[in-house]
């Protein structure tokens, strides 16, 4: 099986929904089932059936969840020495030809949230990012064209 990298962050966050799912979802879920069943003819109840349902789609995200953590290949960025080299984990502010300064961290394909700066180890900017250096500059291919990056800090937080 093959590992898939993923920070301490994100892995918490699917720990804590797993525990959300099981503790809380699944008994719910149950009890919405028994009440259903209780209340005769299961072919046209259709409380029954919504909660079979919600019932199907939960278990179905147990499970993957549970694969994803134990494939996970968790990296915790804080333990590493900062050397100014773009890793996995690392957050990069970059500075593009007009100036403008963004600043993103690479994170896994499950951790990747735009809106938040955090952007996927497979997208094309952080593969252009990755094993680079504070002051390289990267070229990136993106759907509008190329556009030229400098790298100005890297940090391990």
């Amino acid at each position: 099986m093959q590992k898939v990298p993923m920070t301490v962050a994100g892995a918490e966050k699917l720990r804590e929904e797993l525990n959300r799912l099981k503790q809380i979802e699944r008994p719910r879920v149950i009890n919405a089932i028994a009440e259903a069943r209780a209340h005769g003819d299961l072919k046209e109840n259709a409380e029954y059936h919504a909660a079979r349902e919600q019932q199907s789609f939960m278990e179905g995200r147990i499970l993957e969840i549970e694969s994803k953590l134990s494939s996970a290949n968790i990296i915790d960025i804080s333990q590493m020495e900062n050397t100014g080299r773009v890793i996995f984990a690392s957050t990069v502010k970059l500075q593009s030809g007009n100036e403008k300064t963004i600043e993103y961290q690479i994170v896994g394909e499950d951790e990747a949230d735009i809106a938040n700066n955090k952007i996927s180890v497979t997208s094309p900017v952080a593969r252009a990012l990755i094993g680079k250096y504070e002051g390289d500059s990267v070229e990136v291919k993106a759907p509008e064209g190329t556009i030229v990056y400098e790298i100005i800090e890297v940090a391990y937080i």
